[in-house]
């Protein structure tokens, strides 16, 4: 059975740094992401990784303060997360695709992780 667990989320101060993980039990996935929704708002991409070729994507917002990676003998992606703003605040859910993805739409991904609360206050 596949099962996607997250870990890492919490309250953080503005300006300060949280790491999310994200281990995928059951199976290896071609794509792995990490999605968000803040109250109140739809959910969307933040961050996504090719595993095999490790290439990623990120939304303009996050871009020079996130970054995406993955250990392959962990089954494992990251979001490291610097620089946090309080528009940061969201639950984020990590998100895997088992087939060849367009990696920002959350409907190409198959399975999903149960979500972990950021908070970033000012």
């Amino acid at each position: 059975q596949v099962h996607l667990v997250e870990s890492g989320g919490g309250l953080v101060q503005a300006g300060g740094s949280l790491r999310l993980s994200c281990a995928a039990l059951g199976r290896t996935f071609s794509t792995m992401g990490w999605f968000r929704q803040a109250p109140g708002k739809e959910r969307g991409f933040v961050a996504g990784i090719r595993w095999s070729t490790t290439s990623t994507a990120y939304v303009d917002s996050v871009k020079g303060r996130f970054t995406i990676s993955r250990d392959n003998a962990k089954n494992t992606v990251y979001l490291q997360m610097n620089s946090l703003k309080p528009e940061d605040t969201a639950v984020y859910y990590c998100a895997a695709a088992t087939g060849v993805a367009a990696i920002v739409s959350e409907y190409e991904y198959d399975y999903w992780g149960q979500g972990t609360q950021v908070t970033v206050s000012s």
